[in-house]
């Protein structure tokens, strides 16, 4: 309503001043010719009616904008306060229920520090009560330790002079014993101790025979699980091979056809082939005699192919010799790869499966070396399956453990080592190397594996019927079997049995107890350990008899 009144005020003030104007200006131009007076003077009160009429609408307009601003910022204004109000209240709601929470919390927490002064107060007090206790205690104690000290005074006087009198009776029965056995008092010690010692020898050799016996019965027991269990899935066939080949002739005439004029396709033979070529009485067949197999079986395939050929003369000779020794390459290359195939094994260097290869002719005590090993990395595979090892490894350690005797005559040092350096050479791991290097024993096994392929190879070339050995070794080995143990005191005759597998040891009864047969045994057992190297293992049996003998009169 203010803002209306004022735009009133301002619009009759307009008005007020233009009509003021007009009067002016109508009283200056008075002078001037009345009609065009009249007539400027109605034009400038039309116009000033018209401006003022314009004046008026435009005012009346600014006006009603104004009264709605104005209830509009009246409305707002009321609703401003509303909200002021409502959000006063509310904060005012919140800060009281706060102020009742903080009030709530702050009593919880004084209550819960009274608690807590009055338990401290109490356990204060109950420690109190507990040292005083204690202290009690510790007076009784201390007054009891003071009367039991001046007891234990007086026991250890009187044990004192006890121990004076027990010494003076020790002198007295010593010098009664000196006198009565002849012997000194170190003497007599050093018989004691003698005694002492012997008998703590033999209760621990109980003990120690108890344990070995617990340990050998489950040792024993799973050992003979894991390589039976081996043995038994591993089928494995076994001829003896030797250091000379049999040719089978059609007719005794051909012998004098391979002697050829004056025997010079005999030395064409020998001299291209570097084999003996035997020829005697023997019907229809002829011998080769080599200790270099792969020569021998070169030089067994030369022959049968000019006997089937019918043409021996020293060219011929030459020729079928250089065929022969491609067939046997080829052949040495083929047997490697099936023996590979056999044991699952398909990323050897081609130079490992060469010499490889060549182990299909060498035997090593009669056994052919290729399939002894591929007899060991399957062995060595189901001990590792067993043993929850990693199979893979253990038969590629097994597998190429003997490779080195295809190139010992070649190379310097044992076949182990040579074996060892060429597998390093050809990018074999160094756990398959160290189970080549170490199966002798040559360097120190360090795996696991390596052990497993010892064993391996022990069970494949110890297994009744696996080698041979000659027999100048063989009675070698089995009087040295009876010299170490004759050479123990208390043996009456000892007796090599079964081909040298097991030591049957007679001892005197009255020289050698149960307890010192025990002992015997284990000592010329450990004795053959170190001493001689055999396949498989040798048993040692020590027998004690007692006899009673009377004569009736």
């Amino acid at each position: 309503m203010t803002a209306m009144s004022v735009g009133l005020a301002l619009i009759g003030l307009l008005i007020a001043g233009l009509l003021a104007w007009i009067g002016l200006n109508l009283s200056r131009r008075k002078a001037a010719d009345t009609q065009l007076e009249r007539e400027e003077a109605a034009q400038l009160v039309a116009g000033a009616e018209a401006a003022a009429e314009r004046v008026h609408r435009q005012a009346e307009e600014d006006a009603a904008v104004l009264r709605t601003r104005a209830e509009a910022a009246e409305r707002r204004a009321e609703e401003i306060r509303r909200e002021a109000e409502d959000r006063a209240s509310e904060v005012r709601r919140d800060a009281e229920q706060r102020a009742s929470e903080v009030r709530r919390e702050a009593e919880a927490e004084a209550q819960s520090i009274r608690d807590d002064l009055r338990e401290q107060r109490l356990e204060m007090e109950r420690r109190e009560h507990r040292l005083t206790e204690r202290e009690e205690r510790l007076d009784e104690q201390h007054r009891a330790f003071e009367a039991r000290q001046a007891e234990l005074a007086a026991q250890l006087a009187e044990l004192e002079q006890r121990k004076q009198e027990i010494k003076d009776l020790e002198d007295e029965r010593r010098r009664i014993l000196e006198g009565v056995a002849n012997l000194t008092t170190e003497q007599a010690r050093a018989e004691l101790v003698a005694s002492i010692e012997d008998e703590a020898k033999r209760h621990a050799h109980t003990i120690v025979r108890e344990i070995e016996r617990q340990a050998l019965d489950e040792g024993e027991v799973k050992a003979r699980k894991i390589i039976t269990g081996a043995v038994q899935r591993l089928a494995s066939e076994q001829t003896s091979e030797s250091v000379v080949s049999v040719v089978h002739l059609p007719s005794d005439d051909m012998k004098g056809r391979i002697i050829g004029r004056e025997g010079r396709n005999i030395r064409s033979f020998e001299q291209t082939t570097g084999v003996n070529l035997i020829i005697d009485d023997t019907p229809e067949a002829v011998l080769l005699s080599c200790f270099d197999p792969v020569r021998r079986e070169t030089a067994r395939l030369t022959l049968d192919s000019l006997v089937l050929d019918g043409r021996i003369h020293p060219s011929r000779i030459e020729e079928i010799y250089e065929r022969s020794k491609g067939e046997v390459a080829e052949l040495c290359e083929r047997a490697a790869e099936d023996a590979m195939a056999e044991v699952g094994i398909t990323d050897l260097h081609p130079e490992l499966v060469r010499t490889m290869g060549l182990l299909r002719y060498r035997t090593s005590y009669g056994q052919n070396v290729l399939k002894h090993l591929v007899e060991s990395a399957h062995i060595a595979g189901m001990m590792a399956a067993e043993l929850g090892l990693d199979p893979k490894l253990c038969k590629r350690g097994a597998f190429l453990h003997d490779i080195g005797k295809a190139l010992t005559h070649e190379s310097e040092g044992s076949h182990a080592i040579v074996g060892a350096e060429l597998a390093r050479k050809y990018g074999e791991a160094d756990d398959v190397v160290h189970c080549i290097e170490a199966h002798h024993n040559e360097v120190e096994v360090r795996t696991v594996e390596a052990v497993l392929t010892q064993a391996a190879d022990a069970v494949s070339g110890g297994r009744p019927g696996a080698r041979r050995e000659s027999l100048e070794a063989y009675v070698q080995r089995l009087e040295r079997l009876e010299e170490i143990a004759m050479q123990h005191d208390g043996v009456e005759k000892v007796f090599a049995m079964q081909a040298g597998r097991e030591i049957r040891v007679m001892v005197l009864p009255d020289a050698v107890d149960d307890i010192a047969a025990q002992v015997m045994a284990r000592d010329i057992a450990k004795q053959v350990e170190e001493e001689l190297t055999y396949p498989g293992q040798i048993r040692v049996t020590v027998v004690r008899e007692s006899r009673a003998t009377e004569v009736a009169k």
